[in-house]
């Protein structure tokens, strides 16, 4: 799987026609878009999908629109997570999981667990999961931050975790768990910013929101960067910056679908309780892009 999902994943959004129903053309005009941009696999019904504002209904009509117009051309990591393992066991035999590489699945929200009660949260999805998982630490949304040594005790003791995505910010730990992997094991970036200095540190690449917008770009940063020609990468690093600044200036997804938008390439609709990117976004975006 190292192999399989190694460099740029795709935070995939979730396009909403102006009354807040899924846009499913919109779904496939993404697809099509990031496939042609080179990046190396999808990431569907994650945080920037909005999964929380879907159905479950609708997120079984979601993940089957991504898997035909994807059409066996590149990787699918579905996001399947929540506070509840029994919830998340439940909703993994749900789905139609037969054309999908791994599930993301997110540290439990809201209970605040133990160290120790996040090891065996894992467990009890893994003791259930036909795919391999992939952590998901984002400890601002979460509330709870999986620390190094919990990861490293995950992957030594769960061999069905193959992998993480590090959004905490934290480059101390994230190297410690770079540092102590087994060869094996995944360490992605969750953070676009920090992406580059991550390459640096040895991440195995990003699962971006900004290559919604820019697939060519970051495919190519990510990709000069697991070459180690950092010169090449550091130059697209800094002109992605201001843009992966802006996407997170007024909310996300709202910024990287208020770039969707003024590209023409899916509405900026977003679903409550986020808002739509106000003007004053809009123009900066405008500005971003035609700079």
């Amino acid at each position: 799987m190292k192999s399989v999902l190694k460099g740029t994943g795709v935070a995939l959004v979730t396009p909403f026609k102006e009354d807040r129903s899924i846009d499913f053309e919109g779904i496939a005009k993404m697809v099509k878009h990031l496939i042609a941009n080179n990046i190396d696999y999808i990431v569907a019904l994650g945080t920037t999908a909005e999964t929380p504002t879907l159905s479950f209904a609708e997120r079984k009509q979601v993940l089957e629109t991504i898997v035909e117009e994807v059409n066996n051309r590149v990787p699918i990591v579905v996001g399947i997570g929540c506070n509840n393992p029994i919830e998340v066991n439940e909703q993994i035999h749900m789905f139609d999981l037969s054309k999908v590489s791994a599930i993301l699945s997110v540290a439990p929200y809201y209970n605040r667990p133990q160290q120790r009660g996040l090891v065996e949260h894992y467990r009890s999805i893994a003791a259930q999961s036909p795919l391999p998982i992939i952590l998901y630490n984002v400890p601002s949304r979460t509330g709870v931050n999986i620390d190094a040594a919990t990861t490293l005790q995950i992957t030594a003791t769960i061999p069905n975790v193959i992998g993480i995505k590090e959004a905490s910010g934290n480059i101390g730990q994230i190297m410690q768990i770079i540092a102590n992997r087994p060869k094996d094991f995944l360490v992605i970036s969750g953070d676009d910013l920090l992406t580059l200095p991550l390459l640096a540190c040895g991440v195995d690449g990003v699962i971006s929101v900004v290559a919604n917008s820019f697939p060519k770009e970051v495919s190519a940063m990510v990709n000069y960067g697991l070459q180690g020609n950092f010169e090449q990468a550091r130059a697209i690093h800094y002109q992605l910056m201001e843009p992966a600044k802006a996407c997170f200036a007024d909310g996300s997804p709202s910024g990287i679908k208020c770039f969707l938008h003024e590209q023409g390439l899916i509405g900026q609709h977003v679903r409550l309780p986020l808002a739509d990117a106000t003007e004053e976004m809009s123009a900066r975006v405008r500005k971003l892009l035609n700079r």
